[in-house]
């Protein structure tokens, strides 16, 4: 897989922003990380997106920095519309939706400005929201929002036939949202044959996302291969997770994490401390329901209290090097394990591999870098280091005496 981080983690709302970042950010990580190349996910806000896609001399300004600073630009994040890095974020980040024009014509943008952008001979990936939070959502709803997808596959479709470069879209589960995880992302495309069948769409494994829902990761890649969605894009990400509720301390290690500026979705594990969810045939909806909750400080102060004898996990991003300190530990083995098993699946090794940690600005003092080139720069090492299986021979960084194979897990 080409390895990427996103750079969602930068507060960039321009192209003069995004340019900024590339040099005082990307380019010294890259450096530091001792790789030869670098990619990056670029967050592209609704501005920046429509100038790129209108400006050939925006897209040539950004091309030579990608360029200047051994930068790759292989996949675009454009879940978060605008004002990611806002005071408080929370469910604006769900807005517009995917019943809108709005949210089209952006994503209409990025991929135009992507087509452009890839390197030769490569295909390019989006990653976009799960339709939309799930409030309110109805058949209307899904009918606008399958219009609007239907839409975007004949621009994608267009793009193809005029670049000869394949773009992708990536639809990236997350608990609370319409297509809360993997199974629901597998169910409503694989209702709609017309969106999947030319390979166009697909979805994007953020494995943060995965190890909240509790799913088991080959299990959640296998369903999604049986029904044909194509695994476009995998989120490199870990959660938090509270292996013991009971134990002393846990409220208390958990407070520095419920921040004003996000949701942190968090699920207990149903059925017990021994049950997963797995694809098509998990716990009843109401069980499911009762242990969920869309930000941590609702389990905060829960009254009745959640249940304590079974696990929770949280949606934290958590730097995929970082461990935290007990009674909380981080997910680290479902982002294995999703990364082996896309491996295993049909055009596995053509999927993004992206790191994604956009939480750096919000996370407690204890996990904080010294900076955060610094941060991102080890997060990378370590994926060299643990997903080496997963990467082509040249992201192992230079002057590393080891085989893939030695260096792997």
């Amino acid at each position: 897989m080409d390895l990427s981080y996103c750079t969602n983690v930068h507060p960039a709302e321009d192209l003069d922003g995004i340019i900024d970042q590339l040099r005082r950010h990307a380019g010294p990580v890259r450096r530091q990380a001792g790789l030869d190349t670098l990619g990056v996910g670029l967050w592209l806000p609704v501005g920046a997106a429509a100038e790129l896609a209108g400006d050939p001399a925006a897209r040539d300004r950004l091309r030579d920095v990608l360029a200047a600073e051994g930068l790759e630009l292989r996949t675009v994040n454009a879940f978060p519309f605008a004002g990611f890095h806002d005071d408080v974020v929370k469910l604006a980040v769900y807005r517009p939706d995917w019943t809108t024009p709005e949210r089209l014509a952006y994503t209409k943008d990025c991929a135009t400005a992507l087509a452009d952008l890839l390197p030769a001979g490569g295909s390019g990936s989006i990653s976009t929201l799960p339709l939309g939070w799930r409030t309110g959502w109805d058949a209307a709803a899904d009918a606008e929002a399958e219009d609007n997808l239907t839409a975007l596959v004949a621009h994608l479709r267009e793009l193809e036939a005029s670049t000869g470069r394949t773009v992708r879209l990536a639809v990236e589960p997350e608990p609370g949202c319409i297509l809360d995880d993997v199974a629901d992302v597998v169910a409503w495309l694989g209702a709609r044959p017309a969106l999947i069948e030319d390979g166009y769409v697909g979805l994007c494994l953020d494995t943060c996302h995965l190890a909240v829902s509790f799913a088991d990761p080959a299990g959640a890649v296998a369903a999604a291969n049986a029904a044909g969605v194509r695994v476009v894009k995998v989120q490199a990400s870990v959660a938090l997770e509270v292996p013991d509720p009971s134990a002393p301390g846990v409220m208390a290690a958990l407070e520095p994490f419920a921040e004003a500026r996000y949701v942190h979705q968090v699920r207990a594990r149903p059925g017990g401390a021994d049950q997963a969810r797995g694809p098509g045939d998990g716990p009843p909806a109401d069980e499911w329901e009762a242990l969920a909750a869309d930000d941590l400080i609702d389990v905060l102060r829960a009254d009745p209290a959640w249940p304590v004898d079974r696990p929770w996990r949280v949606h934290v991003h958590i730097p995929l090097h970082a461990r935290p300190a007990e009674p909380l530990r981080a997910t680290t083995e479902v982002l294995a394990s999703a990364v082996d098993a896309v491996l295993d699946a049909p055009h596995g090794d053509e999927a993004h591999l992206d790191v994604e940690t956009y939480t750096w600005h919000v996370l407690p003092d204890a996990l904080q870098p010294d900076s955060l080139v610094g941060g991102i720069a080890a997060e990378l090492r370590w994926a060299t280091e643990h997903l080496a299986d997963a990467l082509p021979p040249e992201m192992i960084p230079a002057g590393d005496p080891r085989t893939r194979k030695e260096v792997a897990r």
